[in-house]
């Protein structure tokens, strides 16, 4: 469940406050959510609690004022017009992974392999923003074009010099370790540590 040299976040949409309490418990310090709204509830009910915030789902631009200074990392920056908006209401910088869709499914968010060196070039004037890596979906269901997906994203955070890759989920996560992720988000993985 826990890897040395890996961040292992807890997809807590599966989870209440309760749970979330368990589990940190048992050591679970990194918390990812993916809806704004429940990210709020939970920091309200969970606030004596030491956790570092990664929000990890797609993230609408008019919720950026509400949560931005809120998280400890975003893991979906997939468009300037989003970087725009963290630039606008950010009081410090924020440590965010640009979002590539590796697998081309256009139900997935992400910028194209082909698009972020440009992107990387033009977010350099936002400097409420540090990119520290890339993030990345597997294919559902299908290992083979998933181990693609996550070895690309390995090469491109390389060839960009970017030390920090988010990718594996509770279905792919093994294969995300033989591509040298850097940060798991694992939901269902974490019910095996609830009494």
């Amino acid at each position: 469940m826990f890897y040395p040299h890996v961040t292992t976040i807890c997809a807590s949409k599966y989870f209440d406050a309760k749970q979330m309490r368990q589990l940190h418990e048992k050591g679970v310090i990194h918390v990812g959510e993916n809806r704004v709204q429940d990210m709020l509830k939970k920091m309200d009910d969970l606030n004596d609690l030491k956790l570092t915030w990664h929000f990890i789902g797609h993230l609408q631009t008019n919720k950026v004022k509400d949560m931005i200074n809120k998280i400890d990392v975003l893991h979906t920056l997939d468009r300037l017009s989003l970087a725009e908006q963290i630039q606008k209401y950010a009081t410090h910088q924020i440590p965010c992974f640009i979002q590539v869709n590796l697998t081309d499914e256009p139900q997935k968010s992400g910028i194209s392999p082909a698009n972020l060196g440009q992107f990387l070039i033009e977010i350099k004037k936002y400097d409420k923003i540090e990119i520290i890596g890339l993030m990345t979906m597997g294919k559902d269901e299908d290992d083979e074009k998933t181990e693609e997906a996550f070895h690309l994203c390995d090469e491109l955070a390389k060839t960009y010099n970017l030390p920090y890759r988010s990718m594996g989920m509770s279905n792919d996560y093994e294969i995300a370790l033989k591509c040298h992720t850097t940060h798991l988000r694992l939901g269902r993985k974490f019910m095996d540590l609830l009494d």
